[in-house]
């Protein structure tokens, strides 16, 4: 059967209508502020909007019925690069990034929650700006768990087991019946956590738009600040606890939370994925902290509270694939640069807002080879991988291993992509790492995740890397396969 592509143009097209939506509320913040880029805001809007209403016309006639596995996959793909292709305009336009490479990367990053950024002073944006460059992390952090969710009845019957599958297969239930219901309650909880963290905030330093920024690049684990030296500038331990927590509750699964604010705590108590991603931060803080005491590289080595809490933002920063930077951990040392590679290897849980492999993954490799080790004295013993007390299928545990290869292999691939391209062996690694975990920053030069040295081939390279690794990998490199486009 052909492709449906005047369905794929429909669906885009609805999508930039709604996605004008969150590009005027941006115009109108630039508008209560009074920059100079409101002009420049309204222009986008309106490319964005005629854009949206031309695809949708032009996809009045499809055929919604014929619309399966290869329309989703490709729906999802171009979905997010033609948004950040429209979403990159107003950065454009504006003269605020004077080059469509660093305007695409700028914006695939916010959308793909990375964080990475080629501007230099952020300080110097207009407020609107800003605050568009803050609601593409937003949407992006709630972006993939719902727009995953809400694209799985085009799937078929085998919806659900792919879900699962691609989202680390396990405790991922149908908690209400219709797809439009997960996805409304997901945002629900999405939005709650953002108004909880924001309230928090402002009750700090920070002013109200601050506090709303702030609270917008926690949740989704994205990690843009209104200020250069990002959350470091207000000198606050108040703050940093706050955007800790914030951190945290990013990546952990959404769907718990919502059974949680029904009064169900059991899920949430008892789930496995979420208890090795919290001792898993809690070991690494011990390490890190335990290593800045040792070395002393801490300023204010002497104050026990600053050095745990410089060492605990850290560590949960990058797990989570925010990427806030309160300290310079470059200087910690390479035993740390090993640390951060671990941390951001593997990140927060499944469901989440957060990249990387994801937890659950994790722990089932683990729980699969600790299997393998036994069978090797107790051959003919069937010894089944748990989760929550229940057996994970082989097919499951088949297609997380192929996950974690081709993970692998990716990096591998672009580290050296990168080191031929002129980067360092370390920037090479961190900067490969940093871009499929949707993490930001990276080793070396390049540790605070800025870019704009970069040449242009790694520039676009490392936004469809970011793209890959948002849309957890298969999605995307699927279609570069000749199977694929076969009738």
């Amino acid at each position: 059967m052909k492709i449906n592509v005047l369905y794929i143009v429909k669906i885009i097209g609805l999508i930039l209508i709604l996605e004008t939506i969150f590009l005027l509320i941006a115009t109108g913040v630039a508008f209560i502020y009074g920059g100079a880029d409101r002009v420049p805001m309204l222009i986008s809007s309106g490319i964005m909007l005629g854009a949206g209403l031309l695809c949708a016309i032009a996809g009045r006639k499809a055929n919604e019925y014929h619309a399966g596995r290869r329309e989703g996959m490709l729906t999802v793909t171009f979905t997010w690069m033609v948004l950040s292709f429209f979403g990159m305009m107003p950065f454009y336009i504006g003269g605020y990034i004077d080059n469509i490479t660093d305007a695409y990367l700028e914006t695939m990053s916010g959308f793909t929650t990375t964080g990475s950024t080629v501007l230099e002073d952020i300080e110097s944006l207009p407020y609107g700006i800003l605050f568009w460059r803050i609601l593409l992390q937003w949407q992006g952090g709630i972006g993939m768990v719902v727009f995953t969710v809400a694209l799985l009845p085009m799937f078929g019957v085998g919806a659900s087991q792919l879900f699962d599958a691609e989202t680390t297969g396990f405790s991922h239930e149908r908690f209400r019946p219709r797809v439009t219901q997960v996805a409304k309650r997901l945002s629900g909880v999405y939005l709650l956590l953002t108004l909880l963290l924001t309230l928090l905030l402002w009750a700090g330093p920070m002013d109200f738009y601050e506090a709303i920024y702030h609270a917008m690049g926690s949740i989704s684990t994205g990690g843009y600040s209104t200020k250069n030296a990002s959350v470091a500038y207000w000198h606050s331990p108040y703050i940093e606890y706050v955007v800790l927590l914030g951190m945290c509750l990013g990546g952990m699964k959404l769907p718990l939370f919502f059974f949680a604010l029904k009064g169900e705590f059991k899920q949430l108590r008892n789930d496995e994925e979420t208890r090795w991603y919290l001792l898993y931060m809690l070991f690494f803080i011990v390490v890190t902290v335990a290593w800045l005491f040792y070395k002393g590289y801490e300023t204010g080595i002497s104050d026990v509270e600053n050095t745990i809490r410089k060492g605990a933002f850290q560590v949960v920063s990058l797990t989570t694939t925010t990427g806030f930077i309160t300290s310079d951990f470059v200087a910690w040392g390479p035993f740390y640069w090993l640390i951060a590679i671990f941390l951001m290897l593997i990140c927060g849980c499944g469901g989440s807002t957060s990249g990387g492999l994801k937890m659950g993954r994790a722990l089932i490799l683990v729980k699969n080879m600790l299997n393998e080790f036994r069978k090797q004295t107790h051959p003919a013993a069937i010894l089944p991988v748990r989760v929550n007390g229940r057996a994970v299928s082989q097919d499951i545990i088949y297609r997380v291993h192929i996950f974690a290869l081709v993970y692998v292999l990716l990096i591998c691939f672009s580290w050296i992509f990168l080191l031929v391209n002129g980067l360092t062996f370390e920037e090479a690694i961190g900067t490969s790492i940093s871009a499929i975990s949707n993490v930001g920053p990276s080793l070396g030069s390049l540790a605070d995740g800025h870019l704009s040295t970069l040449s242009p081939l790694s520039k676009w390279y490392i936004s469809f890397l970011m793209m890959v690794g948002r849309l957890e990998i298969f999605t995307v490199i699927t279609l570069l396969l000749p199977g694929f486009w076969k009738r």
